[in-house]
């Protein structure tokens, strides 16, 4: 007979999504579950895009021959189709495969420059601390919107390829999200470098090399998972931002929603909605959803935020369940409604004879 290994469901329990979902309750869990239904969506169409789109992102003919421009919604376009002549629902879909490939490598561009950066200016000190807080302050000082498209035009150069187009918007997402990194590991790697088991550590011949990734590393990195989620929402409106303003991919190298909601502006006064709605629908539900799981998971790491309602609960709890010495608060034929509700005679609490 099989011996069941108790250990596998708390293992199961430990997992990040498994236990704030066991964390959340009320209005937190019904917020956590939405955010994490929309985000998984999003995932799995990016993912499938080529798969499900009915066209390619840059075509322009099918069986039938050319498909036409701003075309209305029907069987054969679902959402119509763009000025340019492109299946809406298609340019869609693909858009959601260039956003999720812009987030992962300008979060993850972020997350590493940023970590380094406020690990070794945290733990060092000195001259390169005061060096790099000035330096992130008067980038996080600067206006995103205008930094990113800043380096969008000195880093692609006027090109607007894939590789060139995607890397551009993800590099230039990149540097206004280092700031952001640098100062929460900064300001943790300040924190832990004076605990005890740091100054153990260092007593024992540790060297820093070892210390910063052994000890403070592992300890200043438990509130990435929330950056990141908010950091992902920013990065999809700066990306569209980007392509709304004229500094984003061309339709014949990627799909980017910015770009189609730049190039549906005209049709919004002609009465042709399906150019703009669908692409400003997806940008609005992808970032409500990445939000969502964001400011869910924030509210979990706050234990005053988490266990409000369980706290309450458990105190309506006791106070039915309480003993007294002479039994229960349940006790008379009024219950607990009774007794709050009894007169008070001024004769109650007298000794009788």
């Amino acid at each position: 007979m099989s011996r069941i290994d108790p250990r596998g469901p708390n293992r199961l329990a430990r997992l990040p999504i498994v236990h704030q979902l066991q964390q959340s309750v009320g209005l937190q869990r019904g917020m956590l579950v939405a955010g994490l239904v929309i985000t998984t969506l999003f995932v799995l169409t990016a993912i499938l895009a080529p798969l499900v789109a009915p066209y390619g992102y840059s075509q322009l003919r099918g069986p039938d021959g050319v498909f036409g421009a701003q075309q209305p919604p029907s069987a054969a376009h679902l959402f119509g189709t763009t000025v340019g002549g492109y299946d809406v629902l298609s340019r869609v879909l693909w858009g959601a495969q260039t956003a999720l490939f812009v987030i992962v490598v300008a979060v993850l561009l972020s997350i590493f420059a940023g970590v380094f950066l406020g690990l070794v200016s945290g733990y060092f000190g000195g001259w390169l601390d005061r060096v790099l807080v000035v330096v992130c302050d008067a980038v996080y000082a600067f206006p995103s919107l205008l930094l990113a498209i800043v380096m969008s035009i000195v880093i692609s150069g006027g090109k607007s390829d894939l590789v060139g187009g995607v890397m551009a918007a993800a590099i230039s997402i990149t540097v206004v999200f280092i700031p952001q990194y640098f100062r929460v590991i900064r300001a943790e790697t300040v924190r832990i470098k004076g605990e005890a088991y740091v100054e153990s550590a260092r007593v024992l011949g540790s060297g820093n090399i070892r210390i910063m990734l052994r000890h403070v590393l592992r300890n200043a990195t438990r509130t990435l998972p929330l950056i990141f989620t908010l950091n992902a929402s920013e990065a999809i409106l700066t990306l569209a931002g980007l392509g709304f303003l004229g500094f984003g991919i061309e339709p014949t190298a990627a799909s980017e929603w910015g770009f189609d909601l730049n190039k549906a502006i005209s049709d919004v006064s002609s009465g042709i909605w399906w150019t703009s709605l669908y692409p400003g629908l997806a940008i609005v539900l992808v970032v409500m959803g990445i939000t969502l799981v964001g400011e869910s998971l924030n509210d979990l790491a706050d234990p005053r935020l988490r266990g409000r309602r369980a706290v309450g609960a458990s105190a309506g709890l006791v106070a039915e369940t309480s003993v007294v010495p002479g039994g229960t608060l349940t006790a008379g034929p009024g219950g607990l409604d009774g007794l709050e509700r009894a007169p008070i005679h001024p004769n109650d609490g007298e000794a009788t004879s």
